[in-house]
């Protein structure tokens, strides 16, 4: 088997010693890494190897789930480099080749992963290009490109024709580290692997769908990166309509990454454009109250910290069933989830107390961070007449598989990676047709005579406006993984 090497490029900043590092010491110690494996960082400050090391030992100690092994970690860290490289210096690009050809030896299979600021992703792919590191006549050769992948279709349409012009689409792993988490790959598992709900998984059973990605921390020291970005291009773009495909798309023909990104193509190409219309009435964007206090924010902001949005599926299973997406800082709670709201009966046999209706029977699919599954349904109370309660039953991942049964994103996405496996990887049309979707809402947003910019105070469950958004539709936000 041939050796393998993982590049990682912005190697010196936290994702690699809080997440990278830490992710693949798990993996070698669950034993799923090639039996060769080196790790190179490239970044510009002055560190040789041993203070890498050292660096990325105290990441691990911290962020390896309890895990540290010291005995394993000198294992490890005898296969660890550095790279002393400027992103910008093409002929550093050459030297790593001859530095990468002296460490593995001989042919070997490479993932260069581009854990640095956007701006360089299409610089260090054309360098890498340029210096015959991503031609894979002597090993495989994969890129990981973190996001945010563009700030709109104009850019990301650019950017994967930088990446085209040096390597094939096979080669381009586009990580979006909320596929990694194991309660958003078993939505998939959820509906395939049993029976019992893809008979009413449609607009004959289901009344309406809310994903609700909402953050109990404000923007914090990130307020000039989220102040260019905003609540539409942080989440929106991906995390929420990326858990929007999985939970609408079609059964996939097989389990491999063609199968099921054709099919997840397909439901985002499905989802019906936002017009102006459809922005006024059916959109909503928010900033908590003290969001233009933070450094680095203009005093007159139109970046939202909230947005919640009604969107629609124009194919047979969800016609006129409302999909509900919503997304913000500051809020009361830390939680992702999708709540599958029934329709309730078609006809009422039982006599209710006044002014009572029966509530709808929910399904709610957990992913963070009460990790699990809750359906509500309703049942008789005891000892009354007809009176009906709602109640849950409810799965939880930690009480059915331990404590340590949710490893970190980045440990599968890496391995997927390494094994080249795309399958919770972005395609280049999946990106494409995403930011379509957001690409009218950032457009009207950023006119400073566009919709209407409402606030909400910090820890509260956000504007009133977006309980006025389902209120037209006499609809409500549920609670669904809350109690």
């Amino acid at each position: 088997m041939k050796p393998t090497t993982v590049v990682i490029f912005g190697a010196s900043g936290d994702l690699t010693q809080r997440k990278l590092v830490p992710a693949l010491f798990n993996l070698l110690r669950k034993g799923r890494l090639p039996e060769e494996l080196h790790i190179v960082g490239f970044a510009r400050r002055p560190w040789d190897d041993a203070e890498f090391r050292g660096r990325m030992r105290s990441g691990v100690e911290e962020h390896s789930a309890g895990s540290f092994d010291a005995g394993l970690w000198e294992q490890m860290s005898a296969r660890i480099h550095y790279f002393q490289g400027h992103l910008e210096a093409r002929e550093d690009f050459k030297r790593l080749s001859t530095v990468l050809a002296e460490i593995e030896g001989g042919p070997a299979d490479r993932l260069y992963y581009l854990a640095t600021a956007p701006e360089y992703y299409a610089p260090v792919a054309a360098s890498l290009g340029a210096a015959g590191l991503t031609d894979e006549h002597a090993g495989v050769r994969r890129l990981v490109v973190e996001k945010p992948f563009g700030r709109d279709l104009t850019t990301a349409r650019a950017l994967n024709e930088q990446l085209h012009a040096v390597l094939e689409e096979h080669q381009i792993y586009r990580i979006d580290h909320y596929l990694g988490k194991e309660t958003a790959q078993n939505i998939l598992f959820f509906r395939f692997a049993n029976t019992i709900f893809e008979p009413v998984w449609n607009r004959n059973y289901v009344a309406s769908v809310q994903v609700t990605v909402a953050e109990d921390v404000d923007v914090g020291h990130r307020a000039g990166y989220y102040e260019t970005a905003g609540v539409l291009r942080d989440i929106f773009q991906n995390h929420l309509l990326q858990l929007l495909a999985l939970v609408a798309m079609e059964p996939p023909a097989s389990f491999n990454a063609d199968a099921i990104r054709n099919e997840k193509v397909k439901l985002l190409s499905a989802i019906r454009p936002l017009t102006s219309d459809d922005i006024a009435n059916h959109a909503v964007r928010a900033q908590y109250r003290r969001y233009r206090d933070a450094e680095g924010v203009a005093p007159n902001s139109l970046t939202p910290t909230y947005a919640a949005v009604r969107l629609s599926i124009d194919n047979w299973r969800w016609q006129g069933v409302p999909f509900y997406l919503r997304s913000g800082k500051a809020l009361h709670t830390k939680t992702t989830q999708i709540v599958v709201q029934f329709v309730r009966p078609p006809h009422m046999m039982f006599n209710l107390p006044p002014g009572h209706r029966l509530a709808s029977n929910t399904l709610s699919l957990c992913i963070q961070p009460d990790e699990g599954i809750h359906l509500k349904f309703g049942a008789k109370v005891p000892d009354s007449a007809q009176e009906i309660r709602p109640v849950n039953m409810e799965f939880h991942y930690r009480e059915s598989f331990g404590n340590g049964a949710l490893p970190d994103a980045y440990e599968r996405l890496l391995l997927d990676a390494l094994n080249g496996d795309a399958s919770l990887f972005t395609r280049s049309d999946e990106i494409e047709a995403a930011w379509r979707l957001i690409d009218p809402l950032l457009t009207a947003w950023e006119q400073p005579d566009g919709a209407p910019m409402f606030f909400y105070e910090s820890g509260t469950e956000g504007p009133t406006s977006a309980d006025a958004l389902l209120a037209r539709d006499d609809r409500r936000w549920l609670p669904g993984c809350e109690h």
